[in-house]
């Protein structure tokens, strides 16, 4: 329970982190909302009304706060308020022309004006339309601020949050749900590969994570608005927060040739892509283990084919959405062209890479299934991606290689063309042994090995004669390059079981010092000697002089 949990705590987490993400965008977007406008939001207790216009001696701002200053006294006296439009005519000087405003009251306070610039912006066709709209607009959302300020307002609103947020729990752990007993089975079944049947590992199972993500997200920011809109204190911002949104989405602001497009359609156009991605793969999968594995051609072969059909569908299928999607090649072909630079320098190593793969899959210097010594690398190729290459090491550890590096240095393919090798073993004997005896028990401790290829024959080579013993060198072949390693131990294993049976000793290194007796080499005075010479011989005897 306690790893369902923290599982589900994760996975809310990051529903909010996406929320929060969300918001901070639209955020950012609200000053360029502002600024971009002439029209400004009019709200009653947080609730929108309408938008207005500036008017020929008030900016938008100034005659929204206006309007907003006008109707605030109307919600504090708590009586039912009539809003209604009245048309007053006024002289301009000349008494043959006279000029009528529609001016819309409540009860006996004035509210606003409206303007032909106020149809033009509420979308009506003449201002006493758009003044009817407006009356009826004010009618009702005053009714409902006058009855938010009862009494019971808080406690309703207190128990419709906490019933959003239990909706948007449940709904959050449903989609979880839905996702680990019906989506995640549904990936491991469309893998077709084993090394993809964990949903890490496939595309397939990233695009569902992702719509989930997505899914869960929506679910708490619609939850939040829900919330929002039920205080007054927040209804303005949520309104912002929401206007912002939408019109960052929607709005057709983005020019690719002469054709504009919204935030919306290039995040559709992503996804688009990103299920053509998943869907080549999936069908590349297919190919490779329904159709490649039962004709008969070499894994390496398969490799190479199923790369190719990848890179055909992946590009056939982009040109088809773009072309769909109405984007003219052509100014993407100037966009990548202006690109080209910068890609030359910045991401040459990236593209060398992906040339280099290309090299790989058509000159096949290395193919799936090779094993292959690289560097202080030893192992098998496992798979030749578009960047990269994995190698799977004898400790089965997968080692990723950029391309690049396999045409940039030397590179023992052991299996390449014919996976038969040779392997040595160096072997030492004491002086003492007899060379014959030594080669019959390495030869018959090959026979006991049924790795060690009868034809081409195995050998005993005599190289010399070294410091500490006698030089023999052993040459076997064998079908099976990466279990050289293991042949390798074998061999010494029955090398010295009959090394010990024909009592032939292995030795181990040693070294003799000699030490020559003789006249030390040094040259002494006269003086020097005779005194040693007289030391020598003792005291003095009696009538020497």
């Amino acid at each position: 329970m306690s790893v369902r949990l923290a599982s589900f705590k994760r996975r809310f987490q990051c529903s909010l982190v996406g929320f929060l993400i969300a918001l901070v965008l639209s955020l950012v977007s609200l000053p360029s909302l502002a600024q971009g406008t002439d029209t400004e939001p009019v709200f009653i207790d947080g609730i929108f009304l309408f938008d207005v216009p500036g008017s020929a001696d008030l900016t938008a701002v100034e005659r929204a706060n206006a309007i907003e200053t006008n109707l605030i006294p109307l919600l504090a006296e708590g009586e039912p308020v009539e809003v209604r439009v009245e048309t007053r005519s006024f002289e301009t000087g000349d008494p043959s022309d006279s000029l009528s405003n529609l001016i819309i009251f409540a009860g006996d306070r004035y509210i606003m004006t409206v303007t032909q610039a106020d149809a033009r912006v509420g979308g009506a066709k003449t201002p006493q339309a758009q003044a009817e709209i407006w009356v009826d607009t004010l009618n009702r959302v005053l009714a409902q601020a006058q009855a938010e300020r009862q009494a019971g307002f808080w406690l309703r609103a207190l128990v419709r949050t906490l019933a959003a947020l239990a909706i948007a729990l449940a709904l959050h752990g449903f989609l979880g749900w839905l996702w680990q007993h019906w989506l995640k089975p549904l990936v491991s079944r469309f893998s077709f590969w084993p090394q993809e049947v964990e949903e890490q590992g496939t595309a397939l199972g990233f695009l569902f994570r992702l719509v989930l993500f997505v899914l869960r997200a929506m679910v708490w920011f619609l939850a939040i608005t829900y919330i929002a809109n039920l205080f007054p204190f927040s209804r303005r911002f949520s309104y912002l927060v929401s206007r912002s949104l939408s019109e960052g989405l929607f709005a057709r602001s983005l020019l690719l040739g002469d054709r504009p497009f919204s935030l919306l359609d290039l995040l559709l156009l992503v996804a688009a892509l990103l299920a053509l991605v998943v869907a080549a793969n999936t069908l590349t999968n297919i190919l490779r283990s329904r159709f490649l594995s039962i004709t008969g051609i070499s894994l390496a072969a398969q490799e190479a084919i199923a790369v190719l059909s990848k890179y055909t569908l992946l590009l056939l299928g982009t040109v088809v959405l773009l072309q769909l999607w109405g984007i003219d090649l052509s100014s993407i072909a100037l966009i990548a062209s202006g690109l080209g630079i910068g890609i030359g320098f910045g991401l040459q190593t990236l593209v060398k890479d992906f040339v280099s793969g290309l090299v790989i899959v058509f000159e096949r210097p290395i193919q799936v299934g090779d094993f292959v010594d690289f560097a202080d690398l030893k192992g098998t190729v496992t798979r030749i991606g578009s960047r990269s290459t994995e190698i799977r090491t004898l400790d089965q550890v997968a080692i990723i290689v950029p391309n690049s590096r396999f045409l940039d240095n030397e590179i023992i393919n052991w299996s390449h063309g014919n996976p038969v090798s040779r392997i040595r073993l160096p072997v030492g004997v004491a002086y003492a042994s007899d060379p014959e005896q030594v080669k019959l028990a390495l030869l018959q401790a090959c026979q006991k090995n049924r790795e060690i290829l009868a034809t081409p024959a195995p050998q005993v080579f005599f190289l010399g004669f070294g410091d500490n013993a006698l030089n023999f060198e052993l040459l076997v072949w064998i079908a099976q390059p990466n279990r050289q390693l293991i042949i390798k131990s074998d061999l010494y294993f029955a090398i010295e079981a009959s090394l010990r049976e024909h009592h032939i000793e292995v030795p181990f290194p040693q070294r003799d010092l000699h030490i020559r007796s003789g006249p030390l080499p040094v040259d002494l005075s006269p003086e020097a000697q005779h005194w040693l010479r007289q030391l020598s011989q003792g005291p003095d005897q009696p009538g020497d002089t």
